[in-house]
């Protein structure tokens, strides 16, 4: 494809170079740039693709694309743009042939939910007899392939790249995560959705958004701006959570069909008669064209959101109701979502990625509810993020658990005490006992906390002070099979690290 062809459609685009080249791959890292190829020079939050240019063209760049301002000249075609993250969304789109134009594509975001969603969503799809592509957060899958993920929302022309290869094998439904990330660093611009879900919204992310405005902002544009002035506008259906207040603030923005999800009968879908037990979750939704009943193997009352949103999605897209049905009940455990451990000492214990102060409200209020015994909450924070939610993720562990075991998450460059400290400020207005590793050897009775920053030894400290008919949860990390320490990424699964602490336990 020529560049002439390339940057059609591109505002305020200048190209400097009487050649109009012939370009055989499009490519945002110089790394990977092969002769004859388009270098994108993109700004990254650690890095300025600009630095790179001359990498690029010693490996072959045929022609390079650059923000307006950049300083430097080359032999080969320079395009100058406003924003080439925005040109790479649309060069991505255009290199690949628009393959979102193929696809019916749903879009997912909130702070909490957008995985569960997702995979209720695709075993919805799937029931309906469509092959069904993801992106996410776990991992992105289709046709049988799953391929790990670096981000929840890749790279505008990694997106674009991944669409068309989707198309080229069959796939003709695309469920995909939205981060704010996502949005904000233009990734999906040129995805033509079908369908968009908020979940919800509550303190994510404010170390890159630095307010909750803004990052509100930036989670209504999928609806205000990708869905409502996409080129499947005509078509497109906004799924919203009605129980959230910024749900119905996006809706009253929007012109395009909206399906209410919630629990008042208001609401377009909705749910009754919600049972909630260790094993399921069941109950009656009503929806447009009838109700139907359904039981789920995601435990929790917090989940019936989920579950609505997903049904949302089928009334969207005039799935029948016994295809929503039968998609509810397919969909099994979802890696790092509640996900046991299995164990002969009597103990329930749980893995979850449940990371902001909201997920966790809602995950141990579920807890508490079914649990009979006692609850011990491991947990810590990520390093190099939003600080302000750490004292406030404290204040709902202690609160809500009878034991919490403060530990380091993803500590980064920060240090892990200084991490640790700041979750305690939150929790000792509400427990005041301070635990040792001894104390607990034979369990507990007076609630607290206990500090052990190695997350290996806090989780076996959590499990070893449980006894029968309790619960432990192991929170924030959820499926990651890393722990990041420094700038380092280590092998690390809260998930075998508990099944190796039971084992020790019962050997």
């Amino acid at each position: 494809m020529k560049i002439s062809e390339i940057v059609q459609g591109i505002e305020g685009v200048t190209i400097s170079g009487a050649t109009d080249p012939e370009i055989k791959s499009i490519h945002y890292d110089s790394r990977e740039v092969r002769p004859d190829g388009l270098f994108v020079a993109i700004r990254g939050l650690q890095t300025d693709g600009h630095r790179y240019i001359d990498d690029a063209i010693q490996r072959g760049a045929k022609a390079i694309v650059v923000e307006n301002g950049w300083p430097g000249s080359c032999d080969c075609p320079v395009i100058r743009v406003p924003n080439s993250r925005v040109a790479l969304s649309r060069i991505g789109a255009t290199f690949y042939g628009n393959p979102s134009a193929d696809l019916c594509i749903v879009g997912i975001t909130g702070t909490n939910g957008k995985t569960t969603t997702s995979y209720l969503t695709e075993a919805i799809l799937t029931a309906a007899g469509f092959n069904v592509g993801v992106i996410g957060t776990v991992n992105y899958r289709f046709n049988g392939k799953v391929y790990p993920n670096p981000m929840t929302t890749p790279e505008a022309l990694d997106t674009q790249k991944l669409l068309r290869e989707m198309v080229q094998t069959g796939v003709t439904h695309l469920v995909m995560e939205v981060s704010s990330h996502g949005l904000d660093l233009h990734r999906v611009d040129h995805c033509w959705f079908d369908v968009g879900v908020f979940t919800n919204l509550s303190q994510e992310h404010l170390d890159y958004h630095k307010s909750m405005e803004a990052y509100f902002e930036c989670k209504k544009r999928l609806f205000v701006d990708l869905l409502a002035r996409g080129p499947k506008r005509n078509k497109a259906v906004a799924v919203i959570n009605r129980d959230d207040p910024r749900g119905k603030l996006i809706a009253q923005e929007l012109t395009l069909p909206c399906l209410y999800v919630g629990y008042p009968p208001e609401s377009m879908i909705w749910a009754q008669d919600i049972k909630s037990t260790p094993e399921c979750t069941s109950g009656i939704i009503r929806m447009p064209k009838g109700m139907l009943s359904f039981q789920s193997h995601l435990v929790g009352r917090y989940n019936v959101h989920n579950i609505l949103a997903a049904a949302g999605v089928g009334a969207a897209l005039d799935i029948p109701p016994e295809s929503i049905k039968r998609g509810i009940g397919q969909a099994h455990r979802i890696p790092g979502r509640l996900e046991p451990v299995e164990n002969d000492l009597g103990i329930t214990i749980l893995v979850d990625y449940a990371h902001t102060p909201d997920a966790l409200e809602h995950v141990l209020s579920a807890l508490r509810e079914l649990t009979p015994g006692k609850l011990v909450t491991v947990f810590g924070c990520g390093g190099d993020r939003d600080r302000k939610k750490r004292p406030l993720m404290g204040e709902v562990v202690g609160r809500l658990s009878d034991l919490a075991v403060v530990t380091s998450d993803n500590p980064r460059t920060e240090s892990p005490d200084a991490i640790i400290e700041s979750i305690i400020a939150g929790i000792r207005p509400v427990r005041t006992k301070e635990y040792r590793a001894s104390e607990l050897q034979n369990g507990f009775d007076e609630p607290g906390y206990i500090v052990i920053p190695d997350r290996k030894s806090a989780i076996r400290e959590g499990i070893r002070a449980a006894r029968s008919k309790d619960t432990v949860l192991i929170a924030g990390k959820g499926h990651e099979t890393y722990q990041i320490i420094g700038k380092e990424s280590l092998p690390f699964d809260d998930r075998q690290v508990a099944k190796e602490a039971v084992e020790n336990m019962m050997s």
